[in-house]
């Protein structure tokens, strides 16, 4: 497949290395003129749980002298989505499927907008990756991709994308419908993001201690009373059991919204405990903890 990664950080870096070592062909698109510079020099330098290699990759800053790719993976923060999608239409044709497993809700809405609903699949990563500096990135976690249609149904060509990446090395199933899959990564992103954020831990510490316990169940509780008022079936039977397993597994890693904090960069609050706050209100449900959570980081970020 031709493959372009729209947002070239830590994730979209171990997906892209993954793909490029299978055969595909793969570019790697970023704004960081420094880390497009060292992976079109060096090559990527991905270390960590899928092991230490140097993979031969190619990046560019600018999209508009690509051609029409099979498959566009967006991996943006939520902020830069639509102005992303806009910026790389030209590799976008009649078959192309745009792949979102971006954090937070929307993002998949927003694409479809602009492609076309048909051609956006959406899922989720238990993926884990850190950049550890320009061209060099910690695979930190693995673990299971699950993508699905956001409108009609599931389709072969989707199982196919599935397959390819399991062949790859990225584990990935193909499932009905994209939104159950949203609203259950999104209620794990709010419990372990923000906190982490906050208290400046890593994802294990959050189950060493019993007020931090108590906070996630809280935030997650709130996102499930959300998520059952809009008729979202969640995929976990405990979501809040889930999201503390999450964060037991990805122990040593440090949450995307941490990543953000520690290198002063805006971050996706909006579209997670943010985005709970917002459904909530609209439906007339109270969520007080995550109306904190959400003011305690847009403080955060006023103190940069």
């Amino acid at each position: 497949m031709r493959i372009a990664v729209v947002g070239s950080g830590a994730m979209g870096c171990v997906f892209g290395g993954h793909l490029s070592e299978a055969s595909h062909e793969v570019t790697l698109i970023d704004v960081w003129t420094d880390h497009v510079k060292a992976l079109n020099e060096h090559g990527l330098y991905l270390t960590g749980v899928s092991g230490e290699r140097t993979i031969e990759v190619k990046a560019v800053t600018d999209p508009s002298d690509l051609p029409v790719q099979d498959l566009v993976i967006v991996f943006v923060k939520s902020a830069y989505t639509e102005s992303a999608v806009r910026d790389a239409s030209n590799l976008i044709g009649p078959n192309t499927t745009v792949l979102t497993l971006q954090n937070g809700l929307g993002n998949a809405q927003a694409i479809g907008s602009i492609v076309g609903a048909d051609k956006v699949v959406a899922g989720v990563t238990s993926h884990g990756a850190t950049m550890l500096g320009p061209g060099q990135v910690k695979h930190a976690g693995c673990g299971e991709t699950v993508i699905g249609p956001l409108t009609g149904k599931l389709t072969s060509e989707i199982m196919a994308l599935a397959d390819a990446f399991t062949e790859s090395g990225l584990e990935t199933r193909a499932v009905d419908s994209a939104e159950s899959l949203i609203w259950s990564k999104l209620l794990v992103n709010v419990g372990i993001n923000a906190l982490t954020a906050i208290l400046r831990i890593k994802n294990g510490e959050l189950t060493k201690h019993d007020e931090a316990k108590e906070l996630l169940a809280m935030a997650v509780e709130e996102g499930v009373q959300v998520a059952a008022a809009k008729d979202v079936e969640l995929i976990h039977e405990d979501p809040v059991e889930n999201c503390l397993q999450v964060a037991e597994l990805t122990g040593a890693n440090i949450s995307s919204m941490y990543q953000d904090v520690r290198a002063k960069r805006p971050t996706e609050i909006d579209v997670i405990n943010g985005a709970i706050v917002a459904e909530g209100k609209k439906l007339g449900i109270a969520t007080p903890t995550n109306f904190v959570l959400t003011k305690l980081i847009k403080v955060i970020e006023q103190l940069y």
